[in-house]
């Protein structure tokens, strides 16, 4: 089984950020769920949509050690779907009978994949994650950035993929030598 697995969300599943996401998940195997595809509401303070897909996801996606969040840059900001699914922690961090499965984000790795127009991430879109990860402490793995102004190719991006891959594999890596 696969230590890792991918969050996307993007309103287009096989636009630049979607091929992106899948050509690193074909090289690593592992599975791509698009957040678009399932029923997740909006944060709610009093907790009256428990019974969406968001908690049967979330104690899917504990799991897993290594967990990748791909978003294109909207507004230097991540997609709409994947705001809503990190807001959505907060139920991990909120409801007492969530909380020791919130508490096992601890110590995972997350990492970013993303696409935009621009020559590298935008710090406000970077920050934002990495800022999320230190929260949950979680450790910031790296992240895979591709430059799609001209949209996204295999062949122009596949140095990105295959140094975004040798980011996800050093951890295992190096835990087998030591």
């Amino acid at each position: 089984m696969s230590r890792t697995i991918a969050l996307f969300g993007s309103s287009r599943r096989h636009g630049n950020t979607g091929q992106f996401t899948d050509h690193i998940a074909e090289l690593l195997g592992f599975e791509v769920i698009d957040l678009g595809q399932l029923r997740i509401s909006a944060y709610d303070y009093e907790h009256r949509n428990r019974g969406d897909d968001f908690e049967p996801l979330m104690k899917r996606v504990l799991e897993f050690e290594n967990i990748i969040v791909a978003s294109p840059v909207y507004w230097y900001a991540v997609s709409p779907p994947v705001k809503t699914f990190l807001d959505r922690i907060s139920d991990f961090l909120d409801i007492p009978e969530l909380l020791d499965a919130g508490r096992r984000l601890r110590g995972k790795s997350g990492y970013i994949v993303c696409t935009s127009v621009l020559e590298q991430a935008p710090a406000p879109f970077v920050s934002a994650m990495t800022d999320t990860f230190e929260y949950l402490g979680m450790r910031f793995g790296g992240m895979a950035h591709a430059n799609c102004s001209d949209g996204y190719s295999r062949t122009a991006h596949e140095r990105e993929v295959r140094d975004f891959a040798q980011l996800v594999r050093a951890p295992r890596d190096a835990s087998a030598r030591g």
